[in-house]
């Protein structure tokens, strides 16, 4: 009977134990979820107004970042969808407008004609070229300006690499 308590006595210690980290963690996950969403809307909002000071009102921060996201490259909707994170939006239709205006051109396959590749017009290189060229000018000033150096942002993305690799296991393993 001992033996017995002595092993639940040790389940429940360890239990607490396991309680007691998780709620240290707890505030900290639930910082991140916050900021990891506020990060994506404030990137948007910083493509949205570089889009405005360039003229650019056609086309709203969501489409330019599938341009950037395209680059050279020619894609299918579904590749483009799990490259990029556009939050809150519709990819099919956002790449219907930015064909519907010239900064997109999709081909159908000849293999399977169910299938689209889409790739950037000039148009859509040039958005493209525009968002490269902020994203060089904020390089020349995260260190200086927002502290943040290349050891920092190294840690940072190994830790989302991590962190969105658990997400993904909790959604393909049913976890």
């Amino acid at each position: 009977m001992a033996a017995v308590e002595r092993a639940n006595a040790m389940a429940g210690g360890m239990r607490a134990e396991k309680s007691a980290v998780g709620e240290g963690l707890r505030p900290a996950y639930l910082q991140l979820l916050h900021l990891v969403e506020r990060l994506h809307r404030q990137l948007l909002d910083v493509i949205k107004d570089e889009l405005e000071r360039l003229g650019q009102t056609d086309i709203n921060s969501v489409q330019a970042l599938l341009l950037y996201n395209i680059g050279e490259a020619e894609l299918t909707p579904g590749e483009l969808r799990s490259r990029g994170h556009y939050l809150g939006s519709n990819v099919s239709y956002n790449l219907k407008q930015l064909v519907d205006k010239g900064y997109i051109r999709d081909v159908r396959s000849d293999v399977d004609r169910r299938s689209k590749r889409v790739s950037l017009t000039a148009a859509g290189l040039n958005v493209r070229d525009r968002l490269t060229e902020l994203f060089d000018r904020q390089l020349g000033s995260v260190e200086q300006v927002g502290g943040v150096d290349q050891p920092m942002m190294e840690q940072t993305n190994k830790s989302l690499q991590r962190l969105e690799r658990f997400w993904a296991d909790q959604v393909r393993y049913r976890l």
